[in-house]
């Protein structure tokens, strides 16, 4: 049955909607908007036309998952295998490693994209977006790349703008001061602009642990800022990955429980993190993740060069002078550049005018997990989970299922109603 036939038909004879459909100024959108192109928004589109349900795609960007494109080194790999980063309804190609490189992940994307017949709108930013009441649908405003603005109308929102949407760049103290160059990851590419020099990279996350390592690949002198706690495990333990290993133990027992196996392992396989200076937290790195969505660093062979002296540790920056640092503990060095490796934060909030769902100091969902994808008045959430793409896909799941559950009721009651 044409669904979408049927509801436009009975659309175009409603007088409010069909007053929006004939203004230049609006944009009728019979199904769902999706607000950005990375991977939760492609998996949602594709279990959308899978249902037989249409959506658009806006993107403010001009390609397909630009944080990956655009905003990432280019040693970047999957940091879990193949088989927890698929998307739904399509697998990697059998010829990719267990960890595909980020050109591989992009490919994978483009693939889907086309499998699927997903076709974003690119350069189109959206601004604002707000439920309006009177007419039951969803106003959302964008603007093009030649400052060109348009009001889209529809009936249900998807927000897939994710937890990595901008970068986060603190403040530091004397940051004028510096002299040289202070980066955010969003831009670093290489180590190979950086031979030869002294470079302090702040945060120890995956993303700080890897530019480091890029950097001494490339004859640079990094240091690493460790500003709190942190778990870092081995990527893989027993032939098996660390995350996989972890999944299927917890089938059997205590999330606790394995956690107390994973560091036992992990001290058999790294030694003792502190004596380098990488303190772990009080909670088990599976609870942790579980309470708070901080990931565990898995190793891809930084700690060997910190054990060996190649990578320097640091505690928390107090303040910057002229190519110096000074650290909490009174000591201090001179540097070249600064790398920041602080993560990003979503900017749901800017755009979206709704303080129900979302939470406003954060721009992630109020909901925890599991029950964070579904709000009112049709909007939804992707990839606000904390679990990557493994979350994003079951989140991307139970919206597309829900809407296609309205879409049908919504055209049984115009069949009813045209007979």
């Amino acid at each position: 049955m044409d669904y979408l036939g049927e509801i436009e038909g009975k659309r175009i004879h409603d007088r409010r909607t069909s007053m929006l459909m004939n203004s230049p100024r609006f944009v009728y959108v019979p199904g769902p908007i999706i607000v950005g192109a990375g991977p939760s928004g492609l998996a949602v589109a594709a279990c959308l036309k899978e249902k037989g349900v249409p959506s658009l795609i806006l993107e403010r960007c001009n390609c397909l998952a630009s944080l990956w494109q655009l905003k990432t080194y280019n040693r970047l790999r999957l940091h879990l295998p193949k088989q927890f980063c698929e998307l739904p309804l399509m697998g990697f190609p059998k010829d990719f490693p267990t960890y595909p490189t980020k050109q591989q992940f992009v490919k994978y994307l483009e693939e889907y994209a086309r499998r699927f017949e997903i076709r974003p709108v690119f350069n189109e930013t959206v601004e604002g977006a707000e439920f309006d009441g009177i007419i039951g649908f969803w106003r959302v405003r964008a603007v093009g790349a030649k400052g060109e603005e348009r009001q889209y109308v529809c009936r249900w929102l998807v927000v897939a703008t994710g937890e990595n949407a901008e970068a986060v760049r603190p403040e530091i103290e004397g940051m004028e001061e510096f002299g040289g160059d202070i980066v955010h990851t969003s831009v670093y590419k290489s180590g190979d602009v950086f031979g030869g020099k002294k470079v302090l990279v702040v945060g120890c996350g995956n993303s700080g642990m890897e530019v480091c390592l890029d950097l001494c690949n490339h004859n640079a002198r990094p240091s690493l800022v460790v500003r709190d706690a942190v778990h870092v495990l081995p990527r893989e333990m027993l032939g098996k990955s660390t995350f996989g290993l972890s999944m299927w133990l917890l089938k059997w027992f205590p999330m606790r429980l394995v956690d107390r196996f994973l560091l036992i392992v992990s001290r058999l396989l790294l030694g003792d993190t502190s004596r380098l200076g990488l303190d772990r937290p009080n909670l088990g790195p599976l609870e942790l993740k579980n309470l708070s969505g901080k990931t565990p660093v898995l190793d891809v062979g930084t700690l060997a060069k910190i054990k060996s002296g190649d990578i320097k540790i640091y505690p928390s920056i107090r303040r910057l002078t002229h190519q110096t640092v000074e650290f909490i503990d009174g000591r201090t060095d001179i540097f070249d550049a600064i790398i920041l490796a602080t993560g990003y934060k979503s900017n749901v909030p800017s755009w979206l005018k709704e303080r129900e769902m979302f939470s406003e100091k954060d721009g992630l969902p109020r909901r925890p997990f599991p029950n964070g994808w579904k709000g009112v008045c049709g909007l939804y959430a992707v990839g606000f989970t904390k679990r990557g793409l493994l979350g994003a896909s079951m989140d991307a799941r139970r919206i597309a299922e829900d809407i296609e559950k309205c879409w049908k009721s919504e055209a049984k009651q115009i069949n009813f109603s045209l007979q």
